[in-house]
């Protein structure tokens, strides 16, 4: 019997760095949402652990040993043999956790699949900084290197458009390429309707800078985001994929299907964000 779990696109709504910690981690501060883009990760108890990757994007994802599905079911025991099936939909290197929310619903699927306790946060953490949050999968705020999550108590219910220019972007890079590295924190996330949003307008993402001297195609991406009037727009994670909120499903269905004819070659996702 197969087991399914869905891989959420993870998108910083806004993403502070406020430091860097000897080991060269950085502290981050940061409101984090989720969208479902149709990705996910299947599994049944087998004789081998196998993975086998279908999908849009299968072909930009190779089956290596490095993948994070694959070291993210090596945390099991040995005797935990499993065949995995990756439904890839979402670009790699974009900026939204793909990798990391992979990694996430195979480890909720494999703790369900065997029925042992999900692994803690140090070995969430040996998957990535992203994979703690990823295994939410609904609005929190991240701070520390990832490590310290908390559960928003409210956020209004929001609409997102994604939009990928089909570049990918190193993670590494953008942040080797941070001039600043000890930037103001976001402060509390207001809790009242009338004001989120007016809050959300006034943050920031502190990658987005260097992300555009990698890649300048961002620039592009949020203008045409920006054409459909949305409510905050901005790039999320480290890109190059950025985002528009907006408040009704139409608003944001339009802005992909219109992005979408005009520019085939991006990918565009549009949908409501993951309640909390």
């Amino acid at each position: 019997m197969a087991i399914r779990f869905k891989a959420p696109a993870k998108i910083n709504l806004c993403l502070h760095v406020l430091g860097q910690r000897p080991n060269g981690f950085h502290i981050l501060d940061s409101l984090v949402a989720f969208l479902d883009c149709g990705e996910w990760v299947e599994l049944r108890k087998a004789s081998k652990t196998t993975l086998q990757i279908i999908g849009p994007q299968s072909e930009k994802l190779p089956v290596a040993a490095d993948n994070l599905v694959l070291r993210a079911a090596d945390i099991f025991p040995a005797g935990c043999t499993t065949e995995i099936l990756l439904h890839k939909t979402m670009p790699i290197s974009s900026g939204i956790g793909g990798g990391s929310s992979n990694a996430a619903a195979t480890l909720r699927g494999m703790s369900e699949l065997w029925n042992i306790p999900s692994p803690n946060i140090a070995a969430q953490l040996s998957l990535g900084a992203d994979v703690p949050v990823c295994m939410w999968s609904k609005p929190v705020v991240m701070q520390g290197t990832g490590e310290i999550i908390s559960e928003l108590s409210y956020m209004p219910p929001l609409f997102a458009c994604l939009v990928n220019p089909a570049r990918a972007v190193s993670t590494a890079m953008i942040f080797n390429q941070l001039e600043s590295k000890s930037n103001s924190a976001m402060g509390v996330v207001p809790t009242c309707p009338l004001i989120f949003l007016d809050w959300l307008v006034q943050q920031r993402n502190d990658l987005q800078a260097p992300a555009v001297d990698v890649e300048p195609m961002i620039v592009a991406v949020l203008g045409e985001l920006k054409a459909h009037n949305p409510k905050v727009s901005r790039m999320s994670g480290s890109g190059a994929t950025c985002f528009a909120l907006f408040e009704t499903l139409e608003a944001a269905t339009s802005c992909a299907q219109v992005i979408n004819e005009a520019q085939p070659s991006w990918w565009t996702a549009s949908g409501p964000l993951i309640a909390s």
